[in-house]
């Protein structure tokens, strides 16, 4: 059965989804996520779809990407289907997260979709959902339990492309890597992989990179630094701190690898309050903030992950496993999420964890954005020119073609 099989009840629905939600359009943010169960649409078709709770459990809904891309994805094809959209933020607290997981089950989730504060953490109220016989996405963030459904971008992948641009443009020297929370299985073991992927730990192995915040023998535990709950300030200070040690031992910072946006701002602030100059750094997500910065040359390069699409694949995904389908089973439609992104099956696939688990998945495709090709983000409705271009002098040669 295909995921969007509810929807197909209202074609009207899905075409506003597809004119509103695709690549070419642009959500203004919410101010934060709901506190009550929405009603149904008054167009809403009768039956199971109509029934359909689905709830989102957010750990930090302040970021910025939640709330201006991702909740519109969930909640615009939930409810175009006629289903009943819900959601509570925990604000960073593992206490809260399961506090909110029991309120949103007690106000009759039918489909849980979780991005976790701590993947481990999370799992009391995972076993309190598969009791009550819930089923679970685990967003964004693997859950390592294997009756999850996993829906992400390919974080592998985006840290490949992270060190491929960064690699190419510094194929030697002092590295910095900024890490983002050990708690998230993407910032521990996803995105080291695709950076070793793209040949960081063989150029550490051959001498040609030495990693500046090294901090002990085991690789990638011990290389670099990571960033409690990805956050900005967090990160700005253990930028200014290696800075001010690579200073004192007379040793030049010729790259940074970023794991994520809200890390690289931190780090582009440090650098800033050092008047240290801006390295290569990395990012992913695509806030516009970083964007900006990569159209200034403070950032090198971001790694876009349209989550818009994202949303719509999990809205999707929970509307099917509401009618009772079977994970093993799920079928994205075809065009249901922008084919630049698409995973490379529609079908989910096995995802073996970390944790030696396997679950079903579908995984996403991210772009990395340079100054030569930020015309996509732009293309895509993703960001406004002013946003991209604030800043850059747009009759210099050096503008990037986006902003001339």
């Amino acid at each position: 059965m295909s995921l969007n099989r509810r929807a197909a009840i209202l074609p009207a629905a899905l075409l506003i989804i597809a004119a509103c939600g695709g690549p070419g359009a642009t959500q203004a943010p919410t101010q934060g996520p709901t506190q009550a169960a929405t009603d149904a649409p008054t167009t809403a078709p009768t039956g199971a779809t109509a029934d359909c709770t689905v709830a989102v459990s957010w750990n930090n809904f302040q970021q910025p990407r939640w709330a201006a891309h991702d909740q519109p994805g969930i909640k615009d094809t939930v409810e175009a289907a006629g289903g009943t959209y819900i959601d509570a933020d925990a604000d960073l607290s593992n206490e809260q997260q399961i506090t909110d997981v029991d309120t949103l089950i007690s106000r009759g989730a039918d489909v849980l979709i979780l991005l976790a504060q701590d993947t481990t953490a999370i799992l009391p109220a995972v076993d309190t959902a598969n009791q009550e016989g819930i089923p679970i996405i685990a967003y964004d963030r693997l859950i390592e339990d294997p009756e999850v459904l996993y829906i992400t971008f390919d974080n592998v992948a985006v840290g490949r492309a992270e060190a491929e641009a960064i690699l190419e443009a510094v194929p030697e020297g002092n590295y910095v890597l900024i890490k983002g929370d050990p708690g998230d299985p993407n910032a521990s073991t996803f995105l080291p992989q695709g950076w070793d992927e793209a040949g960081l730990k063989a150029k550490v192995d051959a001498g040609e990179i030495t990693i500046l915040n090294m901090s002990g023998d085991n690789w990638p535990e011990d290389a670099g630094t990571y960033t409690a709950a990805w956050a900005t300030e967090t990160a700005q200070d253990n930028m200014e701190t290696i800075i001010d040690r690579a200073v004192a031992e007379d040793n030049t910072i010729d790259a940074i690898l970023a794991e994520n946006d809200s890390t690289a701002i931190g780090v582009v602030a440090a650098l800033e309050a050092k008047s240290y100059g801006f390295p290569p750094l990395s990012g992913q997500d695509g806030d516009p903030a970083n964007l900006n910065n990569v159209a200034l040359g403070k950032q090198y390069v971001d790694v876009w992950k349209n989550a818009r699409e994202l949303g719509k694949a999990a809205g999707a995904a929970a509307l099917a496993l509401c009618e009772g389908q079977d994970m093993a089973s799920l079928t994205m439609e075809e065009g249901l999420v922008d084919p630049s992104v698409a995973p490379d099956s529609l079908t989910a696939q096995d995802f073996e964890t970390p944790g030696g688990n396997t679950v079903k998945s579908f995984i996403l495709k991210p772009t990395p954005i340079t100054r030569e090709n930020l015309d996509l983000v732009l293309e895509g409705g993703w960001v406004t020119k002013d946003q991209l271009c604030q800043g850059v002098d747009t009759a210099s040669a050096e503008a990037p073609e986006a902003c001339k």
